[in-house]
């Protein structure tokens, strides 16, 4: 038993439950948007039951009772995304709960997990691509030359990171003198993502281009100090000048 669920019982309401259960996903290191969207949903259970409801009195009926009435009677849109996720929620709750001897039975072993099959993504043609790389292109020899577009754009081409992924890279994640050749070291702050980290060759192309927009932009920390929507809008501007 851990020091945050040591003080619960299977006669504890869900209130102190959820309250150690957040002190241990902080422990282990989740994210804090992890943390958010499953103590929500967590307590959005706890509206649902009777609020004497005791944590060894909670069954798998119950559960699936509550995404019954999350599914089609709440009056609140539920995706079928959003609902794989709260079953999660509640998975990993209950089976924390019951990992460390706070409940003799895992009320949520037998709820059905939901699987939810993600639309495959937009690949842009051969042709898109270069009319894409024409605009970001435009910019960087533009009369006030703006290399921003062509930095972010080509980078996401030759690594295929992720947007958060971008946003994450820091001046010294960028290796212009690695002993293999130039790379660019995707990194994760969370120790349960360290599995995800990778090292990318980079291109002669990006080099210049990154060399120009560090001289243009002199970012101090990280390598593009934006918000995820200032990277959108810079996308966004590149695929409507170039039509897509």
């Amino acid at each position: 038993m851990t020091s945050d669920s040591a003080h619960l019982t299977a006669q504890s309401p869900l209130a102190p439950a959820i309250k150690a259960w957040e002190i241990y996903l902080t422990d282990q290191g989740r994210s804090p948007n992890t943390i958010k969207a499953f103590l929500s949903d967590i307590r959005i259970l706890a509206e649902f039951l009777p609020p004497d409801r005791p944590l060894g009195a909670i069954t798998t009926n119950d559960l699936n009772r509550f995404f019954a009435w999350m599914e089609k009677e709440r009056g609140i849109p539920c995706s079928p995304k959003t609902l794989a996720r709260r079953i999660t929620s509640t998975k990993s709750f209950f089976r924390w709960l019951h990992q460390y001897g706070v409940i003799m039975v895992d009320p949520a072993e037998k709820v059905p997990q939901r699987s939810v099959i993600s639309p495959l993504p937009v690949v842009l043609t051969e042709d898109e691509v270069k009319a894409a790389l024409a605009v970001a292109e435009r910019y960087r020899r533009a009369e006030k030359p703006d290399a921003r577009y062509y930095t972010l754009f080509r980078l996401l081409l030759i690594t295929g990171i992720k947007k958060k992924e971008c946003l994450g890279i820091h001046l010294n994640h960028v290796d212009l003198d690695a002993p293999g050749g130039p790379i660019v070291f995707i990194r994760y702050a969370s120790p349960a993502h360290r599995y995800k980290e990778r090292k990318i060759p980079l291109t002669e192309d990006w080099i210049s281009a990154y060399r120009e927009y560090l001289a243009q932009y002199r970012p101090t920390e990280r390598l593009f100090p934006w918000s995820p929507r200032r990277l959108e809008y810079l996308l966004e501007d590149i695929g409507r000048e170039a039509g897509l």
